[in-house]
């Protein structure tokens, strides 16, 4: 069974760089091609900056502001080291990534991306995973972080879905699918 996103628009929020290309484009196109409308979503204006581990990738046009989640269905947060560290620093992406729990939609993270996670203070009590520099922050944030491919937490309002990097990612599309659909 495909999932069927069609008629839902999914926020794909990151910051003007350090985007890991491939944890954006992946997901986007699984998205595209369950029918679904990916939004990339940005604090930076015009275009955002990718990149493949260290090396300058492609850009990618802004699509909108991080202001409110009431037109998204869904939030992916792509890795890479700099965008969720900078992201984290933004109070308005942080406020966005918040609404997103306290509005009940679900939100799929990979790699670092949970940085960002821990700053909105939604982890607490959530089973996750992520690149493993990451451990530490997300159990002193209070999660209960774990080694394994993909991971889909029902506890909270929120169905939260984690991975832990690009090899993970057939697995993290298809649990991100079937939460947003």
């Amino acid at each position: 069974m495909t999932a069927d996103l069609t008629g839902k628009t999914i926020a794909f929020l990151v910051a003007g760089e350090g985007i890991e290309q491939v944890e954006l484009t992946e997901p986007w196109k699984a998205v595209q091609e369950a029918g679904g409308t990916p939004r990339l979503v940005s604090p930076a204006d015009g275009q955002v900056q990718a990149f493949n581990h260290l090396d300058k990738a492609d850009t990618f046009p802004v699509d909108a502001q991080p202001e409110s989640p009431e037109q998204y269905d869904g939030l992916v947060l792509p890795g890479g080291v700099a965008n969720p560290d900078a992201l984290r620093m933004d109070e308005q992406a942080v406020s966005f990534v918040r609404a997103f729990f306290e509005a009940g939609k679900p939100v799929a993270a990979i790699c670092h991306a949970p940085w960002t996670l821990v700053e909105a203070d939604v982890v607490r009590g959530r089973r996750m995973t992520s690149w493993p520099s990451l451990q530490t922050d997300l159990r002193n944030a209070g999660a209960d972080w774990v080694d394994e491919q993909v991971v889909v937490d029902t506890s909270g309002a929120s169905t939260l879905i984690t991975s832990r990097n690009p090899d993970d990612l057939k697995a993290f599309n298809g649990a991100l699918l079937e939460a947003f659909a």
